[in-house]
């Protein structure tokens, strides 16, 4: 029997998060529409979704920080990539968790696999997201370990595939 899964999700894809900020504002937001687009120079290129407060952000200043999540950090999916940044810091109840450290100036999640600080090139309107077309200007691997993946939350019953 063939699946019934549509084309683009027969695909695991990594599960990321945003780090964002302008002034004194901040946020984090879930991604998984990322993807390296280039290797020299390393590009890469994120889907972020229209009316969040992340978009504001990114396009406020230009520049994000992407994080790889380990695929023990599933549970964030309700905070990072359900809840609006509009209505609820997730900075500061991620600070309350001890789950917040720094890099590049950027909160980042302390467990994160790796991070990438991205500058923004090109924005387009893709439809229910814009994509960003951004060079890699920094990059640190944190720990190992494996990915999260869009098959991990849809096991967690998080996510529908």
């Amino acid at each position: 029997m063939i699946t019934r899964k549509k084309p683009w999700n027969r695909v695991d894809l990594p599960v990321y998060s945003i780090s964002s900020q302008s002034g004194n504002e901040q946020n984090m937001h879930m991604m998984t529409y990322c993807t390296a687009i280039s290797m020299q120079p390393k590009r890469m290129m994120c889907g972020i979704y229209a009316g969040t407060k992340t978009l504001a952000l990114v396009r406020a200043s230009g520049e994000f920080v992407l994080q790889l999540l380990h695929e023990d950090q599933f549970r964030l999916t309700t905070l990072l990539g359900k809840t609006s940044g509009h209505q609820v810091n997730k900075i500061a109840r991620l600070q309350k968790r001890g789950m917040i450290g720094e890099w590049q100036g950027y909160a980042i999640l302390n467990d994160a696999l790796a991070v990438m600080h991205l500058r923004v090139i090109n924005e387009t309107n893709a439809g229910d997201h814009f994509a960003y077309l951004c060079d890699v200007i920094a990059y640190k691997n944190l720990r190992d370990g494996n990915a999260l993946t869009t098959r991990i939350l849809s096991e967690k019953g998080l996510v529908r595939l």
